[in-house]
């Protein structure tokens, strides 16, 4: 599934990231999360959970989908997250 995630700020943490589109419950279960499973940023495999992540990126999770970052504008509803 391909995703749109608008960001309210300059950027977005990964670990921030997963707690918000509902892959962990809390940000300490990022730390493991990353450990166990596979995240690629930009096509790379990405294992830390303060990387940033900036409007144009693109964020793949096997299994649970693949995001494509974008800024949040004033005329954006109150769902941030759009499925495309």
């Amino acid at each position: 599934m391909k995703e749109t995630f608008k960001l309210n700020a300059e950027f977005i943490r990964l670990g921030q990231f997963l707690k918000e589109i509902q892959v962990i419950n809390s940000g300490g279960m990022a730390k493991w999360y990353l450990s166990e499973h596979v995240v690629f940023v930009d096509g790379d495999v990405e294992n830390r959970r303060g990387r940033k992540l900036y409007p144009g990126m693109m964020i793949e999770i096997p299994d649970i989908g693949t995001f494509f970052m974008e800024k949040m504008t004033e005329t954006t509803g109150e769902n941030p997250h759009e499925t495309e």
